[in-house]
C-alpha cells in the first residue's frame, strides 16, 4: 500500500516506523517542510518519495495519509485528505472543538474512507483488561471514575501556547485521553453536565492563555460521576503521574504508571483492600493504534470501522471548557480560550516556520516537550 506520511517529527517517525514494520506498506511518500525531520524519516524507509507540499503528496494518491501536524491543521488536513479519496490516521486532538471533530467525521462519511485518531492508551494492555472486566460484570455498576494525567514537562513547541492555534492547553493536550477513556469504558454514555477549573502558572487562566493546570468533573447518564485533573510542567515528583481508577458496586479498577513512566502500565482488579494483578509491564503499546488503523485499511475497512466516540469526547471537552470560560478572568485581548473562526485552512494557517522552527512537529509524546522559558508567563 501507498501511504503519506504529513509530519514527521518524533511522533509522526515513531507511528511510520510502526507501520512499515508490518511490511504492509510498499510505498512512503513523505512531507515535511524540515529538511532535518523529513531526512530522518526517509533513514526509516529507503526509497521514500518527498513531496514539497501537502498538494503534491495528494497528488500521488496514496491509499492513506498519517497526520501528526500541530493542532490547528488538523481537521482541514483531514479533510482535503479524505476529499481526495485517501483514508486518513491523525494525531490527536482531531480537531480544537467540537464543530471541527465533527466537519471531519463527516468528511469521513460522506467520502466512506477508514478515519483512525491516535487515542493510543485506549490500546494499552492495562485498559483492555478493565475494559473487559468492565463489559463482563465482575465490576457491577460503575458509577465513578478518576483520572489523572501530570506532566512534569511541558511542551517545547511555541504553538502550544497559542489558544487560538492549540485550541486549548493541557486539557485538549493530555485530558482528551482522560475523557476519551471514560467514555470509551462506559460506552460513550451522554454527558449530562460538565465543570471545570483552567489555571496558569498557579492562578486562574486568563481567556488569551492556555492552562498549565485543568480539573473537571463530567456527570453522565446512568448516575456516573467522573473527576479528571492534568498538568504541564508540574512538581509531581516523578516524570508522570498518569492513572485511571474505576469504582463498582462489585470492585474497583485501576490503571497507574510504574516507577514515574510514560510507557510502563498495570492494572489491578480491587476488592476491598485487595488487589488482583490484571495486567503488567512490558507492553508495546504505543504504535498498536497506527498498526490496526493500517491492517483495517490492508483488508478494505471503509468508514464504519472508523476510530469511535470521536463527537462524544469532543463535546465532553466543548462543555469542560464552556463551564471553565465562565469563571475566567478576562484579560485585554479579543482571543477566546477556545477556536470560534471556523476551519482553518492550511494556507491561511501560521505555517511551521511561524509555529516553530522544527517544522510540522506535532502533537507528540509529552514526556519529549520541555516549555521553553520564553513561552511561561512570570
Amino acid at each position: 500500500m501507498k501511504l503519506g506520511f504529513l509530519g514527521t517529527g518524533w511522533i509522526g517517525r515513531n507511528r511510520m516506523e510502526a507501520m512499515l514494520a508490518t511490511g504492509l506498506v510498499t510505498d512512503a511518500v513523505i512531507c515535511d517542510p524540515n529538511e532535518e525531520m523529513a531526512r530522518k524519516a526517509v533513514a526509516l524507509a529507503p526509497g521514500a518519495k518527498v513531496a514539497d507540499s501537502f498538494e503534491s503528496l495528494l497528488e500521488l494518491q496514496p491509499v492513506g495519509v498519517v497526520i501528526a501536524t500541530p493542532s490547528a491543521l488538523h481537521a482541514a488536513q483531514c479533510i482535503a485528505a479524505l476529499d481526495a479519496g485517501a483514508a486518513v490516521f491523525c494525531q490527536k486532538p482531531l480537531g480544537r472543538a467540537g464543530r471541527e471533530v465533527a466537519a471531519v467525521t463527516e468528511a469521513a462519511r460522506r467520502a466512506d474512507r477508514l478515519l483512525g485518531v491516535d487515542l493510543s492508551y485506549r490500546q494499552t494492555a492495562a485498559m483492555q483488561a478493565i475494559r473487559e472486566r468492565v463489559r463482563g460484570g465482575e465490576l457491577g455498576k460503575v458509577f465513578a471514575g478518576d483520572l489523572v494525567f501530570h506532566n512534569a514537562y511541558g511542551p517545547q513547541s511555541g504553538w502550544f501556547w497559542d489558544p487560538t492555534l492549540a485550541g486549548g492547553g493541557c486539557l485538549i493536550d493530555l485530558g482528551v485521553h482522560l475523557v476519551d477513556l471514560a467514555l470509551w469504558l462506559l460506552d460513550f454514555p451522554e454527558v449530562l453536565n460538565a465543570q471545570a477549573t483552567l489555571m496558569r502558572d498557579g492562578r486562574p487562566a486568563t481567556s488569551d492563555e492556555v492552562e498549565d493546570y485543568a480539573v473537571g468533573e463530567l456527570r453522565l447518564e446512568g448516575d456516573v460521576s467522573v473527576r479528571i485533573a492534568c498538568s504541564w510542567n508540574l512538581n509531581a515528583g516523578d516524570d508522570a503521574v498518569i492513572a485511571a481508577r474505576f469504582f463498582g458496586t462489585r470492585a474497583g479498577a485501576e490503571m497507574r504508571n510504574e516507577g514515574g513512566s510514560f510507557f510502563d502500565f498495570s492494572a489491578d482488579l480491587l476488592r476491598g483492600r485487595e488487589r488482583e494483578r490484571l495486567a503488567s509491564p512490558p507492553d508495546p503499546w504505543g504504535g498498536r493504534a497506527a498498526v490496526d488503523w493500517l491492517r483495517c485499511l490492508r483488508q478494505g475497512a471503509t468508514f464504519e470501522a472508523s476510530t469511535t466516540g470521536l463527537v462524544e469526547t469532543a463535546g465532553a471537552l466543548d462543555a469542560l471548557y464552556a463551564s471553565a470560560r465562565q469563571k475566567t478572568v478576562e484579560h485585554l485581548s479579543e482571543r477566546a480560550s477556545r477556536p470560534s473562526n471556523g476551519l482553518i485552512k492550511p494556507e491561511d494557517a501560521a505555517g511551521p516556520d511561524e509555529i516553530e522552527a522544527g517544522g510540522t512537529q506535532g502533537s507528540g509524546e509529552a514526556e519529549h516537550r520541555i516549555a521553553p522559558a520564553s513561552n511561561r508567563i512570570t
